[in-house]
């Protein structure tokens, strides 16, 4: 049977939620380029292997998928004995799985929309030659300083978002907040001592250095 197979790019943070995982699972793994500045993720073969056009897509062996959320749930249970794990202490224990759903659920719907036109518009627009947008900027910084307020009093009384161990919810957040920590956005961070101690541990992870 075949191994496991990421399509994407190494810059894109969706296929870095990936390879983080795969890397706190010590798993082996092929990185299969796929050319985002040609539109190859808009065209087959890769609408093959995910049909709305974004990367990455995945394959372990015969099974196939896409939305890098989806494969990272995947790789945390089909992997669950190997490497570092991403679900909570007692994975069984429904309540905890919840809290960590949760977890997962903001980051997709709350901090990740906000935290990824940030980083568009202060790092990949300056990949495309294009300029950012302080008006921008400043609405969206307003938007993600509620939501880290949110995350302070959170971490006020747990290690991570999910309680006291690393989770899937808290990978989740890496790849985007590596590229922030590059701009001036990285105040946001900084200016909240439980956030900032909380991103200076899941960023300096042996996994986190891997994908930069």
């Amino acid at each position: 049977m075949a191994g496991i197979k990421v399509f994407g790019h190494a810059a894109s943070t969706a296929t870095r939620r990936v390879l983080l995982a795969l890397h706190e699972k010590n798993l082996d793994f092929e990185l299969v380029h796929v050319e985002l500045k040609e539109g190859e993720h808009k065209k087959e073969p890769f609408l093959s292997r995910n049909p709305f056009g974004k990367v990455p897509a995945f394959e372990d062996g015969d099974l196939k998928l896409f939305e890098s959320r989806a494969i990272t749930q995947y790789i945390a249970h089909r992997y669950e004995g190997e490497g570092t794990n991403l679900l909570p202490a007692d994975s069984k224990n429904i309540s905890l799985y919840a809290i960590m759903a949760i977890g997962m659920e903001v980051e997709a719907h709350h901090f990740d929309p906000v935290a990824s036109k940030l980083a568009w518009e202060q790092v990949f627009k300056l990949f495309y030659g294009m300029t950012t947008d302080q008006a921008v900027v400043e609405e969206e910084e307003a938007k993600l300083a509620a939501v880290l307020d949110v995350y302070e009093a959170r971490l006020k009384e747990f290690k991570y978002l999910a309680g006291e161990t690393f989770t899937l919810t808290d990978l989740h957040h890496i790849p985007v907040i590596q590229y922030l920590l590059g701009t001036p956005t990285k105040k946001l961070f900084t200016e909240r001592p439980h956030v900032n101690d909380w991103v200076a541990e899941i960023t300096t992870r042996p996994a986190s250095q891997k994908i930069l």
